[in-house]
């Protein structure tokens, strides 16, 4: 099976490319993605299958070799910055419960935000 690296990948839009290690453009769709796989971060190895698509090669069966690097880890926040964050983020999330419980959802934008500040903060703390 050939295998490359992500050269990027929009996980709002479901699909990416991946530059194989002969050098070639081949597609990534969402679908091509083993279930419950996080979406690829550039750099990423994978190994794949290939079929000729409408436009091109398109990437099947894909299997993640090794997440590139984390450089996310050298720029960790101080875990005592984390704590307050955490700390308020666990007040803004009672806040929410106790309206779910009255019966009431946040507004749409609202509930964007709140959702935002959960994936950015989950993803400091897994870096």
């Amino acid at each position: 099976m050939p295998t490359g690296k992500v050269r990027f990948y929009d996980e709002e839009k479901g699909f990416g490319f991946i530059t194989g290690d002969d050098g070639q453009d081949v597609f990534l769709h969402a679908t091509a993605l083993p279930a419950g796989t996080p979406a690829p971060k550039a750099g990423t190895r994978l190994e794949f299958g290939v079929a000729e698509g409408k436009r091109g090669l398109q990437a099947l069966s894909v299997r993640v070799l090794q997440a590139p690097p984390s450089v996310a880890k050298r720029s960790r926040k101080p875990a005592d910055d984390m704590a307050v964050i955490v700390e308020d983020l666990v007040k803004l999330l009672d806040d929410i419960g106790t309206d779910l419980r009255r019966g009431r959802y946040p507004s749409g934008s609202h509930g964007k935000k709140v959702a935002a500040v959960l994936r950015k903060v989950a993803d400091d703390l897994d870096a």
